[in-house]
Order: structure tokens, then C-alpha cells, then sequence
């Protein structure tokens, strides 16, 4: 399945996220939240997420009420020592 990083800018500082009724929100959808990286001022996160495709990523945020502002396609990763490796 496909993976993708996701950056979602908020208007205000992030608090916590009901964990339950995203996970059905993006069950329904067809993605699977990875995990997610919190920028210090808490106000932008840079999610990692496997879909079938950005639009149902589009739909299970528009359904959640959170952003999905910028929505890339990763195939790999490039590791400290120059190795590449796909996901």
C-alpha cells in the first residue's frame, strides 16, 4: 500500500486527539494512521500514513475536521550512511 507524509498546519496549538474516533473515521476511509511528528510550537504536525491514494487521506481529514494541507508520496528512506531503502 502506498505511503505518504502529511503536513497539517493548525490555527491554533494542537491538544489531544480522539484517538478512537479517528481510528474509525480512517478504518472507513481505508488509511492506516503510522505515526505522527509534533513541530515544537505545536501547531504543525507531519503525519506518516499508508492509503490507497492522497484523496481518501483528503476525505478522512475533511471528516475528522484536521487539516491535510500538504500530501506527498514517499517511496523510501535514505538513511545517515547514504543506504536507501523502499517502503
Amino acid at each position: 500500500m502506498p505511503t505518504f507524509m502529511i503536513e497539517r498546519r493548525f490555527a491554533e496549538e494542537i491538544g489531544e486527539i480522539d484517538a478512537a474516533a479517528l481510528g474509525e473515521i480512517n478504518e472507513d476511509e481505508g488509511v492506516r494512521w503510522l505515526y505522527s511528528f509534533l513541530a515544537k510550537d505545536r501547531r504543525k504536525t507531519y503525519c506518516l500514513y499508508e492509503a490507497e491514494s492522497a484523496e481518501a487521506i483528503v476525505a478522512a481529514a475533511r471528516r475528522a475536521g484536521l487539516p491535510a494541507d500538504v500530501i506527498v508520496e514517499v517511496t523510501g528512506t535514505l538513511a545517515p550512511d547514504g543506504s536507501l531503502s523502499r517502503l
